[in-house]
């Protein structure tokens, strides 16, 4: 109990009060109070009147002051260093978002949250209430995910980079998310493959749950059902262990998706340490299309999501929610599948 409720007192107004109130979402309450002219007069007004039915007013240090901007915005990455190093997902990323920040005189603060002992809605509270950033950019969307609540009710205008759980979110994503995954399942199967499985994520990202949809309704759509699901925590070492775990099976697939590139790459290396050939006895298809894909021996069959320009889009996004004069995000390219020689007609055992 806070020394408020102890004292007698009613608790202070939320933001979550005032949306309540107002009939209205809690970014909805964010956007008037940032007044980045992306919602309605009306909705504005309903908003201003319950703020002033109950008493609310914003945080002075929430509301990071239009005339104090910092010029800065955060990169929230919920992965320890030692991962994301493994992974160049994230330099592409990364890439496209400072080829945006940085003409505009904006400089990224990367924030990692993995295995230290951070508490991650401390870390958004001390973003907003230090006034360091003005924005955030938001990664790996969770399937149950408490991040935008929080920062709507900080007032810190976020924007999350992938497809969303839920449609309400502010996000930037590629349109038709599976379709690449469609394409690769169609590839698979006339190629002649039955026997499929699929390393992925973490089951409580929403990336994860949309892809696996994804290539469970295309299989469907064949007569043809995932033999296998592993999910990992995107590390290599897991990559390698889930590899090894279905070539063990009796009946081992002929042909696996990875969650990504990276993962790819250690579980080919997995297949040729086992005396196994790429594509002859296990095909591949990996996700992102970062530039190693094609210099591997074999190349990799991947999905190429224009990981670049989506990040580039995430920080128009932002700019654009912060006041910041930028082009509309626009991404209207869907994943497609980039073919190459990781993939090819199963050998007959």
């Amino acid at each position: 109990m806070s020394q408020q409720e102890r004292a007698g007192a009613a608790p202070r107004p939320t933001i979550r009060d005032v949306a309540a109130l107002a009939g209205v979402s809690n970014s909805a309450v964010s956007k008037a109070l940032h007044g980045n002219g992306r919602i309605s007069s009306e909705t504005a007004r309903r908003i201003r009147e319950a703020s002033e039915a109950l008493g609310w007013t914003p945080h002075l240090a929430a509301s990071g002051l239009r005339s104090l901007r910092s010029r800065a915005v955060a990169l929230v990455i919920s992965r320890p260093a030692d991962l994301l190093g493994s992974d160049p997902h994230f330099t592409a990323l990364i890439s496209g978002i400072e080829a945006e920040l940085a003409p505009r005189g904006y400089g990224l603060l990367l924030q990692l949250i993995g295995d230290t002992d951070l508490d991650e809605a401390q870390v958004y509270r001390r973003l907003a209430h230090g006034r360091s950033v003005d924005g955030v950019l938001l990664t790996d969307g969770r399937v149950d995910d408490p991040r935008f609540a929080l920062v709507a009710e900080l007032g810190l205008p976020y924007v999350l980079i992938g497809q969303p759980a839920r449609p309400d979110v502010e996000h930037v994503s590629v349109p038709e998310p599976g379709a690449g995954l469609r394409d690769a399942v169609a590839l698979l199967v006339d190629l002649g493959h039955r026997r499929i499985a699929s390393v992925t994520g973490p089951v409580d990202r929403a990336h994860t749950v949309l892809r696996r949809a994804a290539v469970e309704e295309a299989l469907a759509g064949h007569g043809l059902a995932l033999t296998d699901v592993i999910a990992t925590d995107f590390s290599p070492e897991q990559a390698v262990a889930a590899t090894d775990r279905l070539l063990a099976a009796h009946s081992r697939p002929t042909a696996v998706f990875y969650a990504n590139d990276s993962m790819a790459l250690c579980g080919m290396g997995a297949i040729q340490r086992r005396g196994l050939r790429v594509p002859e006895d296990v095909s591949v298809v990996g996700y992102d299309d970062l530039p190693m894909s094609r210099w591997l021996q074999p190349g990799l069959t991947t999905v190429d999501q224009h990981v670049a320009a989506v990040g580039q889009a995430a920080a128009r996004s932002l700019l654009r929610q912060v006041g910041t004069d930028a082009p509309e995000a626009v991404l209207d390219t869907p994943p497609v599948l980039v073919v190459r020689g990781s993939t090819g007609p199963p050998e007959a055992r």
